[in-house]
């Protein structure tokens, strides 16, 4: 997926008013997933993506442990979209999450998943992605 498609995808998803509004949004997302999974799988995500986006994963070379709500304090505290609210800044990085996973190899996701403990909400961020590849 090129650049413009995702930051496109990003921005028509979570309803933003702007591009810059939605690279800020991926930047957060991407930037906290980075410091939360391991630095190999984050860099395998980031040489996925367009250069822009995939350097946002690739920053990161010690894995942080930390529970959901920090995740999404930490998105909150990095975008300028939400204003620091954590309701927005979940829908955001699900969102992100969303469009990421139409961007990558098939299953690199779930590798993703696997890192992340799913009794601490986690589970949370792939609603989207979930709901749209369950069958209705």
């Amino acid at each position: 997926m090129q650049y413009d498609d995702f930051i496109g995808e990003v921005q028509h998803r979570a309803q933003l008013d702007s591009r810059e509004a939605a690279l800020s949004i991926s930047r957060a997302t991407l930037t906290t997933l980075s410091e939360r999974i391991d630095p190999g799988q984050a860099e395998n995500l980031g040489s996925q993506l367009p250069e822009e986006l995939g350097r946002f994963l690739e920053d990161v070379d010690e894995v942080e442990r930390f529970e959901f709500d920090e995740f999404v304090d930490r998105v909150a505290d990095r975008e300028d979209a939400g204003e620091g609210d954590p309701a927005d800044a979940a829908f955001h990085a699900q969102v992100v999450l969303d469009v990421l996973e139409e961007a990558i190899t098939e299953g690199a996701l779930e590798d993703v998943k696997d890192q992340l403990p799913s009794d601490e909400g986690y589970e949370d961020l792939f609603e989207i992605a979930e709901s749209e590849s369950s069958p209705a």
